[in-house]
């Protein structure tokens, strides 16, 4: 019987998107966790609208 895994995300830290121009801190943050080991990603909160940096966990 196959096994399924769902797939949930981790939020490390939020940012809003009202940013100065030429800022980025999502993506510096997320690049820092990329340095340091972790498969952080920067996705959009619409809702919120927030910059969210998350990292997948994977469950089963």
């Amino acid at each position: 019987m196959p096994t399924t895994t769902a797939q949930s995300r981790t939020v490390l830290e939020r940012f809003p998107a009202g940013a100065p121009r030429g800022s980025w801190p999502a993506e510096e943050y997320a690049a820092a966790q990329r340095a340091q080991g972790t498969d952080a990603q920067v996705v959009m909160d619409l809702s919120s609208d927030q910059f969210l940096v998350i990292t997948p966990t994977t469950t089963q």
